[in-house]
């Protein structure tokens, strides 16, 4: 898998996954550069190639009085300014067709979020910007379904596409990973396993997302062990008090652990 189109990535020439990680919203530039800052340092010490992660704004969600953001532009400024001090490439989701054009400015991979991953017209949006498009598969979606969705891509004269698996709908308020899914997908193209939002309970009666994130670590070093090519995680300093996903997200302190326990089963996974 080629990842060196991508500006700024680094570790490229070794066999060890790439990563997306970082908040699920971007609440402030401190917080931001805080845990983009942790987040290089134990990349760069395990030579993982690693996108920061970070939406601009949150269009799906449960109440009207959910966090949404704190401001369009200010939002991805903060998102060029994590770019540009630490040198690394970010990525955030968009929902409508205007986002494409106005994200594509500021940020190096385009993700389209599971619910919106059949809007044709947001799809192909996104792919005409030459960005890397990163398709999260709708949780109501098959593996075998997701080939149509990259189609759209490529036929739109866009081959940088990534599809992301982040778990189908189990009943009403709770997800689940189908492994077998991910060799099917990787017909199509590179694939990457969201462990973080894969372990959400939506729907509850509360309207707030709840979510496991105790199994974190059993759903990324499955995830390895069944040859997934990246992966991706939602992560913050103080999950509790985070304005989107705390309930889901990795602490920041837990991080390096993980990563590192998951290079060495790469390690072994690439020698077999």
């Amino acid at each position: 898998m080629n990842l060196e189109f991508i500006p700024q990535i680094k570790h490229t020439n070794g066999d060890n996954f790439f990563l997306l990680a970082g908040p699920c919203a971007i609440e402030g530039e401190e917080m931001a550069l805080r845990i983009a800052e942790k987040v290089v340092k134990i990349t760069e010490t395990l030579k993982i190639p690693y996108v920061f992660k970070g939406s601009f704004k949150k269009a799906n969600r449960s109440r009207i009085d959910s966090f949404t953001g704190i401001g369009d532009e200010k939002a991805l400024k903060i998102l060029r300014k994590v770019s540009e001090t630490f040198k690394v490439p970010t990525i955030t989701d968009i929902h409508t067709e205007q986002d494409a054009a106005m994200a594509a400015d500021y940020v190096d991979v385009l993700q389209i979020p599971a619910f919106l991953v059949r809007q044709t017209d947001l799809v192909v949006a996104a792919a005409k910007t030459g960005k890397v498009v990163n398709l999260k598969k709708g949780q109501f979606m098959s593996p075998e379904s997701m080939q149509h969705a990259v189609k759209k891509v490529t036929d739109s004269g866009n081959d940088q596409v990534w599809i992301t698996d982040r778990g189908t709908m189990f009943g009403y308020q709770d997800m689940v990973v189908d492994f077998r899914g991910i060799p099917t997908m990787k017909q199509y193209a590179p694939v990457v396993l969201d462990i973080t939002h894969s372990l959400q309970q939506p729907n509850q009666s509360s309207g707030v997302t709840g979510g496991r994130p105790a199994l974190i670590g059993t759903m990324a070093r499955a995830g390895i062990a069944a040859g997934v090519d990246g992966l991706f995680m939602e992560t913050h300093f103080d999950p509790k008090n985070a304005k989107s996903d705390g309930a889901n997200m990795l602490d920041l302190g837990l991080l390096e652990k993980l990563l590192t326990d998951l290079v060495a089963i790469r390690k072994v996974v690439n020698s077999l």
